[in-house]
């Protein structure tokens, strides 16, 4: 399978010298470049890569922040000069952190930790399973049943039950490929819903649905997907 990776580096000599050395991998494609994150965001939006080779120190936005700023961000490999940041990188589910120059051996056990994981089927967690989630000095053991929905936060989700919503370092993406079809829908980009918890459906616009929560919450199921929704719950 075709990875499609893009490099972001303000250094232009280093985005060539790693275009250069990715070329050896014929699963690697190299859709775009970009020596800034303005650039490198509209980049990101209209060629969707599965990975990016991010550097740390960058003007206008750092790595972290150019992360921060997405939506839905890619399977990331930090390319930097400097070691200090190698904590937070992984906090921020980072596939691996390289340092300049690259050593091809490195770049090498990279390559492979991402093409494993393409291989690997996500794991489905079933209704009952408790999540840990930690938000801040608060912690919380909840079961998957419980959750009204998953809302996304650029790299976070806000998971809501009860009356409690804390961050979880997990993508909405993400959650979506490990909870339970069965239980939970994508409503749109944003939402993950809980269909047990739906009080009522109805109509909008333009063949679109909107469903309120148990809890007074109104989303909007959107077009594409209201028509899975209808299949799946038979209306």
């Amino acid at each position: 399978m075709s990875i499609r990776a893009m490099i972001i580096d303000d250094e232009p000599l280093s985005v060539a010298e790693l275009e250069m050395m990715l070329q050896q991998y014929a699963d690697i494609e190299v859709v775009a470049t970009a020596n800034r994150s303005s650039d490198a965001l509209e980049k990101i939006k209209s060629h969707k890569p599965d990975l990016l080779f991010l550097d740390i120190n960058m003007p206008e936005r750092n790595g972290f922040q150019l992360l921060e700023s997405l939506d839905e961000a890619p399977e990331v490999i930090f390319v930097t000069a400097y070691d200090e940041f190698a904590v937070k990188a992984f906090e921020v589910n980072a596939l691996d952190y390289l340092l300049k120059p690259v050593n091809k051996d490195r770049l090498s056990e990279a390559i492979q930790k991402i093409a494993n994981k393409q291989t690997q089927a996500p794991v489905i967690l079933e209704p009952n399973k408790r999540i840990f989630i930690k938000d801040g000095e608060q912690c919380y053991f909840v079961a998957l049943k419980d959750i009204l929905y998953l809302e996304s936060a650029g790299n976070y989700v806000k998971v809501f039950f009860g009356n409690k919503k804390p961050l979880l370092h997990r993508s909405v993406n993400y959650m979506e490929e490990r909870l339970p079809s069965s239980l939970f829908f994508r409503a749109n980009r944003q939402f993950l819903i809980n269909t047990d918890f739906i009080n009522n459906i109805e109509p909008f616009l333009n063949s679109t649905l909107r469903v309120t929560m148990t809890n007074g919450t109104v989303i909007d199921i959107s077009q594409r997907q209201a028509v899975k929704f209808k299949e799946q719950m038979g209306i």
